[in-house]
């Protein structure tokens, strides 16, 4: 499985961007996508993932009701549209794929990750 994350860039704050992990490869083994990220210094936090069966979505508190995580089957890619930025979500945003149905938000359990795509909120 190969994931590629893109969108990324420079947004003040309230602004929005949207993300994009493209999968591709044996996605019929992956139970879900996640999107994580990874300020500096800091551990890699969960941000929200989508079952790719049933669609089922879950989010971080730190987001929830600002960001959204949803799939696009045409272009098989997990998106996540994000609003009311702020300088705290400034990080490296990293989607991965996860082939085991438990512990969906554990980094440490998520087997495939794309390469990161910086977001960076200024004030």
């Amino acid at each position: 499985v190969q994931l590629q994350a893109s969108g990324g860039g420079l947004v003040q704050t309230g602004g929005s961007l949207r993300l994009s992990c493209a999968v591709s490869g044996r996605t019929s083994d992956v139970h879900a996508i996640g999107w994580f990220r990874q300020g500096v210094g800091e551990d890699r936090d969960f941000i929200a993932f989508i079952t790719l069966t049933g669609g089922s979505t879950y989010y971080a508190d730190t987001v929830k009701g600002r960001f959204t995580i949803s799939r696009d089957r045409a272009k098989n890619t997990v998106d996540l549209q994000m609003n009311e930025l702020t300088p705290v979500d400034t990080a490296v945003y990293y989607c991965a794929a996860r082939l085991g149905r438990t512990y969906l938000t554990s980094s440490r359990q998520y087997n495939f990750w794309g390469q990161g795509t910086q977001v960076t909120v200024s004030s």
